[in-house]
């Protein structure tokens, strides 16, 4: 679980900005994790593996290409690359 994000200030900027926090907390924390949205939770993480894998894609990475239209052209290749292997 990413625990890189757990602190009090972190969650209530998410909160002014009218969204809700999806952070685990510490093993170590008082308040614990009842409030958590496990299943929200488990949306976020795919999101965050998509784009790490994305990210092995040395174009999408970098963005050598000048064009958005040409960048985006090779995200959407990359997701469907990624989309036919599972």
């Amino acid at each position: 679980m990413n625990k890189g994000y757990d602190s009090a200030r972190i969650r209530e900027t998410i909160k002014s900005q009218g969204a809700k926090p999806v952070i685990p907390r510490k093993c170590n924390s008082v308040k614990g994790n009842a409030d958590l949205d496990r299943g929200l939770y488990r949306y976020r993480h795919l999101v965050e593996n998509t784009f790490a894998r994305l990210k092995h894609y040395r174009a999408v990475a970098s963005r050598f290409d000048k064009l958005k239209r040409n960048y985006e052209s090779v995200v959407a290749m990359a997701c469907m690359i990624l989309w036919l292997s599972v």
